[in-house]
């Protein structure tokens, strides 16, 4: 499981799997800069530790380097979520307590992911019934 990446580090790759294509130093910096100070080197430093930990390839292009994603922004965020519900001592709860958090978008894309991942899932899941307390069955 990768560890999650620092500030710096995810701007960096938010850039690189936004653009989905080789970038170099001088591009994320100019990009960068519009938001924060930052300097070359940097930027330099930062991708070159992306790359040795396994997060971009590069190719030399030159006297400098292109620099591309190994994996996509999905996969990374299924792997922070599956490191923390594996962290969990109680996975079930800790799913219930996710899924309580999340908007009815949210839940929506859980629902269609999971037709994806289990197409014999029926196309509407029953809504959960009524709180207890509502004067049913009393």
């Amino acid at each position: 499981m990768p560890r999650p990446l620092g500030e710096l580090e995810d701007a960096v790759m938010t850039r690189v799997w936004k653009w989905n294509r080789p970038v170099t130093v001088r591009e994320v910096l100019e990009d960068l800069q519009q938001e924060r100070s930052i300097a070359y080197t940097t930027v330099m430093t930062v991708l070159d530790n992306l790359h040795q930990k396994g997060w971009v390839r590069r190719e030399a292009e030159g006297r400098a380097y292109r620099y591309e994603a190994v994996s996509t922004r999905a996969a990374y965020s299924a792997a922070l979520m599956n490191e923390a519900w594996a962290q969990s001592d109680n996975p079930a709860a800790a799913l219930v307590a996710f899924f309580g958090m999340m908007s009815q978008g949210q839940r929506e894309a859980l629902r269609d992911a999971m037709r994806i991942v289990s197409p014999e899932l029926p196309a509407e899941v029953p809504s959960a019934p009524e709180e207890a307390g509502d004067g049913a069955g009393r």
